[in-house]
C-alpha cells in the first residue's frame, strides 16, 4: 500500500511516517502543505491520502472537497488535534474516508490506515458517542438541520450547502426555514448568529 501523509508540523509528520513505514503496513509519501499534496494525488499511484485540517493551504473544510474530487474515489481522510465531534460529522458529510485523532495510538492508528485503505470509513467511537458541545438552544436541530446550520455558520449559500450534503437545493431552503423557526431566527443570517452565540460557529 502507499499512501500520502500531508501535515506542516514537521517533526510530527516525520514521527508518523516512521511508525507507519516501520510496522510494514505502508509506503509513506509526505508533503507539508495542500498544494504539494494535490501535486503528489494527480501524480497518482495512492490508495490512501490522510490531510492534516489546520496545515497551509486547507482553508477549512475547502481544502478536503479539492482533494476528494482530486483524488477521485480513492480514500482521503483528516487528521486533526481538534476533536469536536460537530468538525468529524461535517468532514464524513463532505465525502472522507475517516476522521482521525492525532492522539491515536500507534496500533490504533495503523489499524485505520488499513481500514480506510481498504475502503471502509474511521471515525472514533468514543468521538460519535460524545455529546455535542454547544448550547440547549441547538439541542432541538435534527443531525441533517446541524449539518444545515453549519453550512450557514460559513456564509455558503443554499446551493452550496446542497451540493455539499448531496440534496436537492429546495430541501436546503426547508431546513432553513424549520432550524430557523425553532432557533427563533428572522432570517439565515439571524440563524447563523444565534448558532455562534451557541458555541458552534463555522468549523
Amino acid at each position: 500500500m502507499r499512501m500520502l501523509l500531508a501535515d506542516d508540523h514537521d517533526l510530527f509528520r516525520e514521527s508518523v511516517t516512521a511508525m507507519i513505514v516501520s510496522s510494514g503496513e505502508a509506503e509513506v509519501v509526505s508533503v507539508s502543505d495542500l498544494d504539494a499534496a494535490l501535486i503528489k494525488i494527480e501524480q497518482g499511484g495512492l490508495d490512501l491520502v490522510i490531510l492534516d485540517y489546520q496545515m497551509p493551504g486547507m482553508n477549512g473544510l475547502e481544502g478536503l472537497e479539492r482533494a476528494v474530487r482530486a483524488h477521485n474515489a480513492a480514500p482521503v481522510a483528516i487528521m486533526s488535534g481538534n476533536t469536536r465531534r460537530e468538525l468529524a460529522e461535517a468532514v464524513m458529510a463532505r465525502g472522507a474516508a475517516g476522521f482521525v485523532p492525532k492522539t491515536m495510538g500507534v496500533q490504533a492508528l495503523i489499524a485505520a490506515v488499513r481500514l480506510m485503505a481498504d475502503g471502509g470509513s474511521f471515525v472514533p467511537m468514543a468521538l460519535l458517542d460524545a455529546t455535542p458541545s454547544h448550547g440547549p438552544a441547538l439541542n432541538e436541530l435534527t443531525r441533517r438541520e446541524m449539518q444545515v446550520l453549519h453550512g450557514l455558520c460559513e456564509g455558503k449559500s443554499n446551493k452550496e450547502i446542497a451540493r455539499d450534503l448531496d440534496v436537492h437545493e429546495v430541501t436546503i431552503k426547508l431546513h432553513v426555514k424549520t432550524l430557523s423557526r425553532k432557533l427563533g431566527a428572522k432570517n439565515r443570517t439571524h440563524a447563523a448568529m444565534i448558532a455562534r452565540s451557541e458555541g458552534l460557529g463555522a468549523i
